[in-house]
């Protein structure tokens, strides 16, 4: 019995993308220059690392299986080039996020969505105590503290497409308050400073600015929304942000005064802070307060569970950082899932009010979803978590290939998308891999097996639509 015309098509239109993803030779030929270490090429090396990343499956992503996975590379070669060689891992993540911003410029011409750098951090659990940056720390990617390494990132975002620019490696104290451990792993001197996390993200927004990034506003979750230093420092470089805070933080509803009290009578300490004439109020209080007219309904994007609805309140507010003679306006802006158990997300801005509707606002503090989808598709699907090093060159040069490789899919997935809708990162790694080894009639194999997940993905999405609407109905 003959398969649908339609089901033909889609095949056809599969077994097409399978031919058409761009090679991984003239996708890497145009970072060759930062893979040169004096009059030496790195490039086949690197390409055969980009390859390794691909090939291997999920925790087997290391310098042993791509030697046994890759055709004429070896261990060797790869130890010397993420350890040791002098190539510029530095001039690499330029060239990639300023590619990678260009091409999501391209994407914002198309769909007229604005563009968002995200700050965020991912962890990775590790063995030991001699790989750089590890110790017993908070990993978001377990909910609890364990041995592990945290690294600052940043990424673009515009739509549904997200992509890994930057990266900063999070020394704790344990590390910078040890000479001896940082010389193991060979950290620079000027690297060996404490820093917390909110501050090497106003680094890598300021690099990413000097570099010619292109982005229309800033988010990051309530790590950085709450940290004043680095909005202050946003406000100072003149950049819009939209960040995520905590729901225990405080604000005032009306612009407060500061004076230092009067003296009590007695021999008591003499005041010498300043204090607000008004009281403060916590966002999860002010929450309960909100009349139900000034919530608005937004439609937001599709899902795979139907229309992300959500209820969206913008207020005016002020906040302190307890030491200012003046507290700063800013916009809070309160969305609502509408569930029978809602889930609610509190975000500052430094805009107007009145510069973004609900549903922009909205928007804004929704895309972060899909950064934390490509850290999952990083570590899924690229092996970035699989490392088996120890130096801090190490680190950067592993994540600058990392990044290298996201933006290569990435790029395939917006060319590609148009033409098989549900195409996911996960899918074009697997077409690359099937273009570069398999036989045709494999090829075919894995089209039909890509087109059967796909239809019934769309059959699940269709039928979460249809009960959408009958309870909006209802």
């Amino acid at each position: 019995m003959s398969q649908p015309q339609s089901d033909k098509k889609i095949l056809c239109k599969i077994l097409k993308a399978c031919k058409s993803i761009g090679s991984i030779e003239s996708f890497a030929e145009r970072f060759k220059i930062n893979f040169k270490a004096y009059r030496r090429d790195n490039s086949p090396t690197a390409i055969n690392y980009l390859k390794g990343l691909f090939f291997c499956e999920k925790g087997q992503a290391n310098m042993e299986r791509m030697e046994e996975e890759v055709s004429n590379s070896e261990y060797r070669a790869y130890q010397q080039f993420i350890s040791n060689s002098s190539w510029s891992w530095e001039g690499l993540q330029d060239q990639v996020a300023q590619e990678a911003s260009l091409l999501l410029e391209k994407q914002k011409t198309r769909n007229n969505l604005p563009i968002g750098y995200i700050i965020d951090e991912s962890a990775h659990r590790k063995k030991g105590d001699k790989s750089v940056a590890v110790t017993r720390q908070y990993a978001g990617v377990i909910g609890k503290v364990d041995n592990c390494q945290v690294g600052v990132y940043s990424s673009l975002v515009n739509h549904t497409s997200a992509t890994i620019i930057n990266e900063r490696i999070f020394l704790p104290k344990t590390w910078t308050d040890a000479p001896a451990r940082c010389d193991e792993a060979k950290v620079p001197e000027e690297c060996r400073a404490f820093r917390t996390k909110p501050e090497l993200a106003l680094d890598m927004i300021k690099q990413d600015i000097a570099r010619g990034v292109s982005f229309d506003w800033i988010g990051g979750d309530g790590l950085y929304g709450h940290n004043t230093q680095l909005c202050n420092g946003l406000d100072e470089l003149g950049c819009f942000y939209v960040m995520d805070v905590h729901k225990d933080e405080r604000v005032f509803l009306e612009e407060p005064a500061f004076s230092i009290p009067p003296s009590k009578p007695g021999k008591g300490r003499k005041p010498t802070k300043l204090q607000p004439n008004i009281e403060s109020i916590r966002l999860d209080k002010l929450v309960t307060s909100i009349a139900d007219d000034s919530w608005k309904l937004e439609e937001i994007r599709d899902t795979v569970k139907g229309k992300l609805m959500l209820l969206v309140h913008k207020q005016n507010i002020w906040i302190w950082d307890g030491e200012s003679e003046k507290a700063k306006k800013k916009v809070l802006i309160i969305t609502k899932t509408t569930d029978i158990k809602p889930k609610i997300k509190y975000s500052i801005s430094n805009g107007n009010l009145d510069a973004y509707n609900h549903k922009e606002y909205a928007y804004f503090v929704s895309q972060r979803y899909w950064v934390e989808r490509s850290f999952d598709n990083a570590k899924n699907e690229l092996g970035m978590s699989d490392y088996q090093i120890r130096k801090w060159q190490s680190w950067h040069t592993h994540h600058a290939i990392i990044m290298m490789a996201s933006l290569y899919i990435t790029t395939q997935l917006i060319e590609h998308q148009k033409e098989v809708p549900l195409l996911s990162f996960r899918d074009v790694r697997i077409l690359l891999v099937t273009n570069i080894c398999a036989t045709q009639i494999e090829m075919e194999n894995k089209a039909k097996q890509m087109h059967k997940r796909h239809k019934k993905r769309q059959a699940d999405i269709d039928i979460s639509h249809h009960k959408q609407k009958e309870k909006l109905k209802s």
